[in-house]
């Protein structure tokens, strides 16, 4: 039990937990970066025309996306983006190996019922951040890069793209919205704890509407008022998902 242990043990355990979660992403890392081909394909959909949200979503898009070359300016470039890549993606693979250990260090300490608390956390959350990744892959950037790519404010003026902004662009939105999904989870804490309830949420509604669009407009990597929407619309979404999962007063 390490409500048994003594201080440096606590600290001899967390280090190991450290060094194994590492070890293992590490190792992620490497399988990542060797694997460059289907990461990239995976990461570079979306520039294609015949991805499946524009499949799904013909007539329905703005503009009319042809396929978008993507160029490189740095020498180093290239190179740098998949090292970042590989370890983004990496982190992505071995995140349920690291809960799990985080899990496994602090779970002795809790009584049962914390416990079983802890593991309803815990897993809602990962799997709200993986609703938000997966709708900012097939939905958010989709719409983004399909508008942003093809807008023109003259026809003799070409979109000539960056790799770097591609990638800068994909991993940002799609962190932001992995963050932003966890919302109802942290209402319900809040909810459980007693700082909140269903009715102050209900007449917080118009104030957390403006601070929507304040947040939406600081956490997207772009300025234009058509990525604003797209973000602010399922933030709110999720808010009122958030009032029917907070208990009554």
């Amino acid at each position: 039990m390490k409500s048994e242990l003594t201080f440096w043990e606590h600290l001899d355990e967390l280090r190991s937990v450290i060094i194994r979660i590492l070890a293992v992403a590490f190792v992620a890392l490497i399988v990542a970066f060797c694997f460059k081909d289907v990461m990239f394909a995976v990461l570079l959909a979306p520039q294609h025309p015949d991805f499946v949200t524009y499949r799904w979503m013909d007539g329905f898009m703005p503009g009319s996306l042809q396929h978008i070359q993507l160029i490189n300016t740095e020498l180093a470039q290239q190179f740098l983006i998949h090292i970042k890549a590989a370890a983004c993606v990496g982190v992505i693979a071995v995140s349920p190996y690291v809960l799990y250990e985080c899990f496994r260090y602090i779970s002795p300490a809790l009584y049962q019922n914390e416990r079983r608390c802890a593991v309803w956390i815990v897993v809602g959350s990962y799997v709200m951040f993986m609703l938000g990744m997966l709708f900012s892959y097939f939905v958010i950037f989709p719409f983004t890069f399909r508008f942003l790519g093809t807008y023109q404010v003259d026809p003799d003026v070409v979109n000539t793209i960056t790799l770097e902004s591609y990638m800068s662009t994909l991993l940002a939105i799609t962190l932001m919205l992995g963050l932003v999904f966890q919302m109802p989870v942290l209402s319900w804490i809040l909810g459980r704890v007693g700082l909140i309830d269903r009715s102050m949420m209900r007449r917080c509604r118009r104030h957390v509407i403006v601070g929507i669009l304040v947040a939406a407009a600081i956490i997207t990597p772009t300025s234009d008022a058509f990525t604003l929407l797209l973000v602010s619309v399922p933030m709110y979404l999720l808010y009122e998902l958030s009032i029917f999962l907070v208990k009554k007063k």
